[in-house]
C-alpha cells in the first residue's frame, strides 16, 4: 500500500480504523461471454482500490473520496440507488448486512490506484473492497463468492449494468502469476499459468470515454438471447449461447435477426478462442495465445460492434511492431483500453511508438499502464 494513502487515511479518520484493498482486474480472453453463460480469463492486477472505515459519531454513513475530493454523508435508512461512486457502497449495505441497513454508522475514505474510465473495473474493486471490510467489521460469515455475487447485484440494482460476475469473482480471487479460467454458468473455476516474466502486459487507453459502453452493454446482451430464442425454436436443449455449436448456428443463420447472428457468431467463437487458449498457454504457447488475442479484437469489431476507431487503429499499429505477441480491446467496448503482451525489453520502445503515432492521428497522447498479475482482494 503507498505510503501516502495510508497518512491520508489517517489524517481524514483521525482515529482507529480498518483497511481493506481490493485489485482491478484485466481480461485477457473471453469479452461478453460472462453474461451469455460462457469462460472468461481474468487476472487481479496491481492496482487497487483502497477504504479505511471506522465508527462514526454522527451515526452516519460518511465517504469521502480522496481522488475525486468529494464527500457525501447519508443517514441508516437512506440505503438507496444514488449517482455517482456512492451507489455502490449503499448497494453492497444493501445486499449484505442483515436487514439492509448498517446497524450504526461508519466513517468512509475511499483511495485508489485503478484509473477510472479505463477498463480495469475499479467499480468492481470498490464493491469487493468495501464488501470484504463489511464482513470483517461485522463478522458476517461470507465466503468470497457471496461477496462477488453481492458485488455483481449491486451493479445491476443499483448501478442499472446488467453484468456477469467475472469482474467481482476477479478482484476477490486473484491469484499471482496465474490467470482464472472461470465458467460463469457453474462458476467453478481453475487457475491457469500465467508466469512468462519476459513479457509484460500493457494497457494502452484511446483517452476515449466509453459514453456508450452501458446502453449498447444492455442492448447487445438482449440481442444474444434474441438470438438464443430463436435458436430454441431447433434446438429446445439450449439454455444460453454457451450451449450452441457454430454449425448448429450456421445451419439457421437464414433464419436469425442478421445483427443478432453477428452478435452470437461473436460469443460462440469467442467462447473456443478461450477454451484453445488456455491449451496453449499450459503449454507456454504465447505465440498461438496473442493471434486469438488478435482475432478476439477483430471480432469485437466487426461481428460485435463495439470497438471504435481509435481501439481499432492502435491494434493495427501494435501489430507492426516486433516483440508485441497479440492485442486486442479489453472491456464493454466504445473507448477505454487494449490490452497487449509485449517482451518485456521492449515495452518502453512499443509505448513510444504508439504514443507518437496515436499522437499523429488522433492529436492527443494515451496513456499506458503496465501491469503484473496479482493477489486478490484482502484486509490489510
Amino acid at each position: 500500500m503507498l505510503p501516502e494513502i495510508r497518512q491520508q487515511f489517517q489524517q481524514y479518520l483521525g482515529k482507529e480504523h480498518e483497511i481493506a484493498a481490493a485489485p482491478g482486474r484485466v481480461n485477457l480472453i473471453g469479452e461478453h461471454t460472462d453474461y451469455n453463460q460462457g469462460f472468461v480469463l481474468p487476472g487481479a492486477i496491481d492496482k487497487k482500490i483502497f477504504i479505511a472505515l471506522a465508527v462514526s459519531t454522527n451515526n452516519r454513513l460518511n465517504m469521502r473520496a480522496i481522488q475525486y475530493g468529494e464527500i457525501f454523508s447519508y443517514g441508516l435508512d437512506e440505503i438507496r440507488p444514488v449517482k455517482g461512486w456512492p451507489t455502490y457502497l449503499l448497494g453492497m449495505i444493501h445486499m449484505l448486512m442483515p436487514e439492509k441497513r448498517l446497524p450504526y454508522g461508519l466513517d468512509l475514505v475511499v483511495a485508489g490506484e485503478i484509473p477510472v474510465g479505463a477498463g480495469m473495473s475499479s467499480s468492481a474493486a470498490l464493491c469487493s473492497a468495501f464488501g470484504l471490510a463489511l464482513n470483517e467489521r461485522f463478522q458476517l460469515g461470507l465466503t468470497r463468492m457471496a461477496i462477488a455475487l453481492a458485488g455483481q447485484k449491486t451493479e445491476q440494482q443499483f448501478a442499472g449494468l446488467q453484468c456477469g460476475i467475472m469482474d467481482q469473482f476477479a478482484s476477490l480471487h486473484g491469484k499471482a502469476g496465474h490467470l482464472i479460467k472461470l465458467d460463469c454458468r457453474s462458476l467453478q473455476f481453475e487457475y491457469i499459468p500465467f508466469d512468462f516474466t519476459d513479457h509484460r502486459i500493457v494497457l494502452v487507453n484511446t483517452m476515449v470515454s466509453h459514453q456508450l459502453a452501458s446502453s449498447e452493454y444492455n442492448l447487445r446482451r438482449q440481442q444474444c438471447e434474441g438470438g438464443v430464442f430463436r435458436l430454441q425454436q431447433f434446438y429446445p436443449e439450449i439454455k444460453s449461447l454457451r450451449d450452441v455449436t457454430q454449425a448448429q448456428l450456421l445451419a439457421h443463420q437464414e433464419q436469425m435477426d442478421p445483427t443478432d447472428f453477428m452478435r452470437c457468431r461473436f460469443i460462440v467463437e469467442e467462447n473456443k478462442r478461450l477454451l484453445d487458449g488456455c491449451v496453449f498457454l499450459k503449454e507456454k504457447n504465447l505465440e498461438a495465445f496473442g493471434r486469438l488475442m488478435y482475432a478476439s479484437h477483430w471480432g469485437l469489431s466487426r461481428d460485435y460492434q463495439v470497438s471504435c476507431p481509435e481501439s481499432d487503429f492502435l491494434v493495427e499499429e501494435i501489430a507492426k511492431i516486433p516483440g508485441v505477441k497479440g492485442a486486442r480491446q479489453m472491456g464493454g467496448g466504445f473507448g477505454g483500453c487494449i490490452i497487449a503482451l509485449i517482451k518485456t525489453d521492449r515495452v518502453d520502445a512499443c509505448i513510444s511508438i504508439l504514443q507518437e503515432k496515436y499522437q499523429n492521428q488522433f492529436l492527443k497522447t494515451p496513456d499506458c499502464y503496465i501491469m503484473s498479475i496479482s493477489e486478490g482482494a484482502q484486509m490489510l
